[in-house]
């Protein structure tokens, strides 16, 4: 099912289950049409729009009987259409660390972005954070420094590891890179030792693709 004629001002309307505009948006960011449309009788994502105010309220829980990969390409269908066409970065990165947490239930969730010369703290799901961060210092000032998606299985081995919090167990962090600049990063927690893998950096990579190409257009 997909709105047709949907009201103006209502960004986030299309693609209940997967792309279905006339142009194929799905493959610019890298995904297969099978990764498009996963099987609606097993994710069933909710999607509504109010036509009386323009809101939308989208839920990004998926069944946790699906395996890693199918949920993230269930995330996937319903995060570009969630930020599409909006402009204001705060609020793109605030709706993007809600969904990531509604969907996996990240221990921590959010985004340090790149400002004098630091990492500086920015919108994010989770207890209370440091503000900021050095280039080249703990998972996120190496994420920053390397350009270069970081996998830590286990933090506390981890050099120079800043311990915002002492439940964090293991991390990994995606830079936003835009005209090869990093521009920040999505850091990602977890409370248990060795819980990313090589699924999860694909799909947040790609994640944080759609992300850079609606912060940053002209990239």
């Amino acid at each position: 099912p997909v709105l047709t004629n949907p009201p103006e001002g209502a960004q986030c309307y299309y693609r209940m289950y997967g792309y279905s505009q006339p142009t194929d948006q799905g493959s610019q960011y890298g995904l297969q049409k099978s990764d498009r449309r996963p099987d609606q009788n097993s994710i069933r994502p909710h999607l509504t729009v109010s036509l009386k105010t323009d809101q939308m309220e989208a839920s990004f829980k998926t069944n946790e009987n699906m395996s890693k990969e199918e949920r993230y390409q269930a995330f996937l269908t319903q995060y570009a259409p969630l930020i599409e066409g909006e402009t204001n970065a705060v609020s793109i990165l605030a709706n993007t660390s809600a969904a990531l947490k509604e969907a996996f239930g990240f221990f921590w969730v959010g985004f340090y972005m790149v400002n004098d010369n630091e990492l500086h703290l920015g919108p994010f799901q989770g207890s209370v954070a440091c503000y900021r961060i050095r280039k080249g210092r703990g998972v996120c000032g190496t994420a920053w420094a390397e350009a270069k998606t970081q996998v830590v299985a286990d933090v506390d081995l981890f050099p120079g590891h800043i311990a915002c919090s002492s439940l964090s167990r293991s991390e990994i962090v995606v830079p936003i890179i835009a005209n090869g600049e990093v521009k920040g990063v999505l850091d990602i927690d977890s409370d248990q030792l060795n819980t990313f893998d090589e699924t999860d950096r694909k799909y947040l990579e790609q994640t944080v693709l759609i992300l850079t190409q609606v912060l940053y257009p002209q990239s």
